[in-house]
């Protein structure tokens, strides 16, 4: 695979509440997906994250599959229930205790740890205090980050704050296909500011803790591509909607302001939510960018149900636009796309030369692939998803974008959210009812890829 440096990280993914299951043992709090799989209707098949993957108990076979596959690095997300049960400064110790065992295991097997402080297990209690919606979620998770960082921060160097806090704020404070299931254009804008002041925040207080740190978060991109270019109308949709879901965030912690466009469209709400000096807390030094891409988006004329909500500053998924969207599609119904992987990151490179460090923090695809009699999994889609996803990413480093790190997603079959164990993602098929792991096809190929990378650099 050409393009990759000698020092490339060679990563896989994964969350907590994906794959963790215990969810109630050793002190855990509950968490807002706790309450929204409980709740009649959001979940398909009524399923739900108690047990998953069972990674809480089989943490140690897991690291002996991430070796078996090669990698050098491993992106989990820690849960903040499990740490501080109800959100405030009481700690659940065992919580600490099963992050500071899965930390040691990782290193013993020389695989470098990546944790991510939220991706999205919300203790309940703070949203029953209105969650993002209230700025003293904003203190809590930088209280939370701090502690975190005081019990693994000498072993652990690089962070990531937040996970795609676009879906954070738009599908569970908008639209409420997500916990916790609000439908309020007020929280939704309340939670895109709060999660953005919650980066800088913790940031800051993290490197309070420990100045050697190196932070980022992992923002779900895409790249537009607009129907008919000369329209002017589409032209400034397409605009409105890189900025809320590409330009947002990163334009937070690098400037300490907003895209102009949003701003104006959410003014008058905005105004009762942006208090006096928020504005340039925002700005924060952001070592990592990590990058979450799955396929381009396709804008087209949007439908006539579509256009109040656009009037109002609100969009569709960003996968899931009214546009002409070529196949082949995954499970998820997302167009395959890599030559937009290697223009998304080419773009950061042009538009944002200031981050130096890019991390491909999520990628892959959805495809049901079971075991066959022989017990292997030819998931031949994935295997040409992946693939081509790292070919365009190694164009993109040979261009001169600063990518250190690819991560795929995911480690192994999970939780998939509101689709429940519908969507498979995994490079591991797991066995919901035994539990029982297989590396797919597309592991060993992943596998591969990193062995022939290692190859070229000794030969070199």
């Amino acid at each position: 695979m050409k393009g990759f440096p000698e020092d490339f990280n060679w990563g896989v993914a994964t969350s907590s509440y994906q794959i963790e299951g215990a969810a109630f043992e050793d002190g855990r709090g509950e968490s807002i997906w706790d309450r929204f799989c409980a709740t009649p209707g959001k979940v398909a098949n009524s399923e739900d994250g108690l047990t998953a993957c069972d990674h809480y108990h089989r943490f140690e076979e897991d690291i002996q599959i991430m070796k078996q596959l090669g990698v050098t690095t491993y992106r989990f997300s820690m849960a903040w229930p499990r740490m501080f049960p109800k959100g405030d400064s009481v700690r659940e110790q065992r919580g600490f205790d099963f992050y500071d065992r899965l930390i040691n295991e990782l290193l013993a097997n020389g695989i470098k740890p990546l944790p991510t402080l939220y991706h999205w297990d919300l203790p309940q209690t703070l949203q029953d205090k209105g969650g993002w919606a209230n700025r003293a979620t904003v203190d809590a998770f930088a209280q939370y980050a701090a502690a975190a960082v005081e019990a693994f921060g000498d072993r652990v160097t690089e962070w990531l704050t937040l996970n795609e806090p676009w879906c954070v704020t738009w599908l569970g404070y908008m639209n409420g296909v997500h916990a916790p299931g609000v439908k309020n254009l007020d929280h939704a804008l309340a939670a895109a500011h709060h999660t953005a002041l919650a980066h800088a925040e913790a940031s800051r207080a993290m490197r309070a803790v420990r100045s050697d740190l190196r932070i980022g978060l992992a923002l779900n991109m895409t790249t537009y591509r607009i129907e008919d270019e000369s329209d002017k109308d589409l032209a400034e949709l397409g605009d409105l909607m890189d900025a809320q879901l590409n330009r947002w965030w990163i334009q937070a912690f690098l400037t300490g302001s907003y895209p102009e466009n949003l701003m104006k469209i959410h003014e008058a709400r905005l105004g009762n939510i942006i208090l006096p000096g928020d504005l340039e807390r925002l700005k924060v030094q952001t070592d990592i960018l990590g990058v979450n891409y799955y396929s381009d988006s396709f804008i087209g004329l949007p439908r006539a149900e579509d256009k109040p909500l656009i009037e109002e500053g609100l969009f569709p998924f960003p996968h899931r636009m009214n546009g002409s969207a070529p196949g082949p599609y995954t499970d998820m119904g997302w167009p395959v796309t890599p030559v937009g992987l290697e223009e998304l990151l080419l773009r950061i490179a042009r538009d944002w030369p200031e981050i130096e460090d890019i991390a491909i923090t999520e990628n892959g695809a959805a495809y049901d692939y079971q075991p066959d009699e022989s017990g292997e999994v030819n998931d031949i889609r994935r295997i040409e998803y992946l693939l081509s996803h790292l070919e365009a990413a190694g164009r993109a480093i040979e261009k001169g974008a600063p990518l250190k790190s690819y991560y795929a997603w995911s480690l192994m079959d999970n939780f998939e959210w509101a689709e429940g164990y519908n969507k498979r993602f995994g490079l591991v098929h797991v066995d919901f009812k035994t539990l029982k792991r297989t590396i797919k096809n597309s592991g060993k190929a992943y596998s591969e890829v990193i062995a022939a990378s290692s190859r070229a650099l000794a030969r070199n």
